[in-house]
C-alpha cells in the first residue's frame, strides 16, 4: 500500500475500524470487499503487510484476547464469553484459546484470580491505605489520534509516536494553552503480544477540523462514558506500580464492574519544565 495514496489509506482505515467495531460478529468476504473496495485476495495481502497477519488471523486473535480480558476482569460464564465473542460453541472456543494461551479458559481465569488474591494479601500486610478515587462521567467529544503499536513499557517508542503526533498537531495549528492530550490504552499488555499492543495518542478537538487528516492520523467521536478516576503523581516509569495497586485493590476498594472500553490517561502537566517527580497523570478506568 502506498501511504501517500489518500484513497488507499482511507479504505484501509475504514476496514480496520469496521473490524475493530464488529469483530464479535460474522465478518465474511463480501463485507470486507464492500468496505475496502478491493478483492479479498488483494486487501488480505495489504493487511498482512501492515499487520504481519492475515485478516482472518487478526479477527481470531482479537476475539481470543477479548475473551481473556473477560476471563480476567469479569465473572461471566465461559460459555457466555465464547458466544459473546463470536464462537459458535464452547468446544471450538476452548480449543482456540488453549492453542493461543497454552491453557484452558478455566485455568487462565484461576491463574489471574490467584495473582489478584496474592496481590491483595501483600497490600493487606503492608497496610496500604485505600486508593483515593472519584466517579466521573466524561461527556462526548471529538478527538484526533494516531495509533501506536508496541509494549506499553517501551516508553521511548511511545515517546517517538507522541513527538510525531505533536509535530503534526503543531503544523496544523491545533495546539493551544488549554489543549488536552491523552492516551487510549486499548489492549492489555499481559494478554496481547508486544508487537500488536495498541495505544492511541490523542488530542481533544475544540472544533471540527477544516481539513481531512492524511496518512494514519484519524478523527473519531469519543462517546460519553462513566469512569473511575485515579491520580498518579510521579514518572511515567512508575505508572505500572499505580496500575498494579489499582487492579489488586479493585475488589476491596472499588467494587464496580469494568466496562469493555479503553482505559484513558490524561496528562495534566506533562511539560519539559516540570520535574518528573511532579508529573500528574489522571487514569480513567471505564465502568458500568
Amino acid at each position: 500500500m502506498n501511504l501517500n495514496n489518500t484513497t488507499q489509506i482511507d479504505r484501509y482505515k475504514k476496514l480496520i475500524q469496521f473490524i475493530d467495531k464488529n469483530f464479535k460478529e460474522e465478518i465474511n468476504i463480501e463485507k470486507i470487499e464492500a468496505i475496502s473496495h478491493y478483492s479479498y485476495r488483494n486487501i488480505n495481502r495489504i493487511f498482512q503487510a501492515l499487520h504481519n497477519e492475515t485478516i482472518g488471523k487478526y479477527i481470531k486473535r482479537i476475539r481470543l484476547e477479548k475473551a481473556a480480558e473477560y476471563l480476567k476482569y469479569s465473572e461471566e460464564q465461559v460459555s457466555d464469553i465464547a458466544i459473546n465473542i463470536g464462537f459458535s460453541d464452547v468446544a471450538s472456543f476452548g480449543k482456540a484459546f488453549r492453542k493461543k494461551f497454552n491453557c484452558s479458559p478455566i485455568s487462565f481465569r484461576k491463574s489471574t484470580k490467584n495473582i489478584q488474591t496474592k496481590s491483595q494479601q501483600v497490600l493487606k500486610r503492608l497496610q496500604q491505605k485505600p486508593l483515593l478515587h472519584t466517579i466521573e462521567i466524561l461527556p462526548e467529544f471529538d478527538v484526533l489520534y494516531l495509533e501506536h503499536k508496541g509494549s506499553h513499557q517501551n516508553l521511548k517508542a511511545i515517546e517517538k509516536t507522541w513527538d510525531r503526533f505533536i509535530q503534526y498537531c503543531d503544523n496544523k495549528q491545533l495546539i493551544f494553552d488549554e489543549s488536552i492530550f491523552f492516551s487510549e490504552i486499548i489492549d492489555d499488555n499481559e494478554i496481547t503480544d508486544d508487537l500488536q499492543c495498541r495505544t492511541n495518542v490523542a488530542i481533544i478537538l475544540k472544533k471540527p477540523l477544516s481539513f481531512v487528516p492524511k496518512g494514519l492520523f484519524q478523527v473519531k467521536p469519543h462517546a460519553s462514558q462513566k469512569y473511575v478516576k485515579f491520580v498518579h503523581k510521579g514518572t511515567n516509569e512508575q505508572l505500572l506500580d499505580t496500575y498494579n495497586h489499582i487492579y489488586s485493590s479493585w475488589m476491596i476498594d472499588i467494587q464496580l464492574e469494568f466496562e469493555d472500553k479503553p482505559t484513558l490517561e490524561f496528562y495534566v502537566n506533562h511539560h519539559e519544565e516540570i520535574p518528573k517527580s511532579d508529573l500528574i497523570t489522571e487514569i480513567y478506568i471505564p465502568v458500568k
